[in-house]
C-alpha cells in the first residue's frame, strides 16, 4: 500500500492541460490501485494556511505530508526541503524557451533540480525527456516518460463532416494561429465555404478575420462533437509538450493535421499528416487534401489514463524504493 499526495494546486485555476492531467490521473489511480491512497493537496483549496505555513513550499506542504510516503508534484515543484521521496513532473520546456510561465517557475525549477530536491522527474513524452536531460543536465536514469491520455468523454459522434477546420487550446503565440490565419485565406481562395474554428481562451481576431470563427472557451461535452464534425482539427503550435488535443481528436475518429514539432510526432504517430509549422502554402494544401485516416481510433487506443496509472505508480514505488 502506498500513501501519495499529490499537488491539487492546478484545481484551483482555469481550464487546462495540466488541469485535467490532474484531474485523470488522480482519478485512474484511485481506480487502478484502491489498496492505497491518493489524496490531493493545495494550499490553494480549502481554508488558506496560517503561521508558518502560509510559506506552503518551505514550510506548510511538508507538514501536511506527515505519514505519506511521497509527494508528486504535478506542476513544476516540489517540496523545498526534501524530508520524503518526490515525483517532479516537468510537463515541457516552455517556461525556459518562450517564458510563457511565472517569474516563480522560470527562477524555482533549476534550482530544485539543480539541488536534486526530486527524486525522479516525469514527463509526458520522449520528446521532453530528452530536452529535460540536456538543458538541466540530469541522469538519463533519473527522467521517466509516461504518455498522457484523453478522457472516455472523447468518442465518435455521428453525422458529416463539415465545412470547418478546428483548432483547440490555449491560444498564445507558441500555438502559431498567424500560420492558419494565412492558411485559411489561401484556402478560401479555391474553397470560399471552408472556415478556421477556434476553441480556447479568448484572444483577438487579425484585422482580416473573415472565414475565422472563435467559439471561446467550450465545454467539454460539446468537443467531441466539434472534433468529430471538422473537415480536419488542425495544430500548428511551435512546441508542445504532449499535445492533449491531438489525441481527443484521433479518439473521436477526426482527420488532424500537425506540425512537426517532436512531441506532436509522438502522439500522434502515422495517424496524423504533419506539416512545416510556418509553411502556409503547406498547411493550405494539407487542408484541402483532407481526407479521413483509419489510423486514427487505433492510435488513439494506445493510449488510456489507466496505462498512465500503472505507469506513473510504477515510478512512485520506484521513488519509494530509493
Amino acid at each position: 500500500m502506498l500513501r501519495v499526495a499529490i499537488d491539487g494546486t492546478p484545481l484551483a485555476g482555469p481550464g487546462g492541460g495540466i488541469r485535467r492531467y490532474v484531474v485523470e490521473l488522480h482519478a485512474a489511480l484511485q481506480r487502478e490501485f484502491p489498496e492505497d491512497e491518493y489524496v490531493l493537496v493545495s494550499d490553494q483549496l480549502g481554508d488558506r494556511p496560517t503561521g508558518l505555513s502560509r510559506h506552503w513550499w518551505l514550510y506548510g506542504l511538508n507538514q501536511r505530508l506527515a505519514g505519506f510516503d511521497l509527494f508528486h508534484g504535478t506542476d513544476f515543484s516540489v517540496p523545498y526541503l526534501k524530508q520524503r521521496p518526490a515525483v517532479l513532473t516537468i510537463h515541457d520546456l516552455s517556461p525556459w524557451r518562450f517564458g510563457q510561465a511565472s517569474d516563480r517557475v522560470r527562477r524555482r525549477v533549476p534550482w530544485l533540480v539543480r539541488l536534486k530536491r526530486y527524486t525522479l522527474i516525469l514527463t509526458p513524452s520522449e520528446a521532453i525527456r530528452r530536452e529535460v536531460i540536456a538543458h538541466f543536465g540530469v541522469s538519463d536514469e533519473d527522467v521517466v516518460a509516461v504518455p498522457l491520455a484523453a478522457s472516455n468523454l472523447f468518442r465518435p459522434v455521428a453525422g458529416d463532416r463539415e465545412n470547418y477546420f478546428l483548432c483547440v487550446g490555449t491560444l498564445e503565440p507558441r500555438k502559431n494561429l498567424t500560420t492558419l490565419y494565412d492558411a485559411i485565406r489561401l484556402l478560401r481562395q479555391t474553397h470560399p465555404q471552408a472556415e478556421l474554428h477556434l476553441v480556447g481562451r479568448p484572444l483577438h481576431p487579425p484585422a482580416d478575420s473573415e472565414g475565422i470563427r472563435y467559439l471561446g472557451e467550450v465545454h467539454d461535452e460539446d468537443l467531441p462533437a466539434l472534433y468529430s464534425h471538422a473537415a480536419a482539427v488542425c495544430y500548428p503550435s511551435l512546441y508542445e509538450g504532449f499535445g492533449l488535443p491531438v489525441l481527443e481528436a484521433l479518439q473521436c475518429g477526426a482527420t488532424v493535421i500537425t506540425s512537426r514539432d517532436p512531441a506532436l510526432v509522438e502522439t500522434g504517430g502515422d495517424a496524423t499528416r504533419q506539416v512545416d509549422a510556418l509553411d502556409a502554402a503547406a498547411w493550405a494544401r494539407a487542408m484541402s487534401e483532407a481526407a479521413p485516416n483509419p489510423r486514427a481510433l487505433a492510435r488513439a487506443a494506445e493510449f488510456s489514463w489507466s496505462r498512465t496509472a500503472r505507469l506513473t505508480r510504477e515510478v512512485y514505488q520506484r521513488a519509494v524504493g530509493k
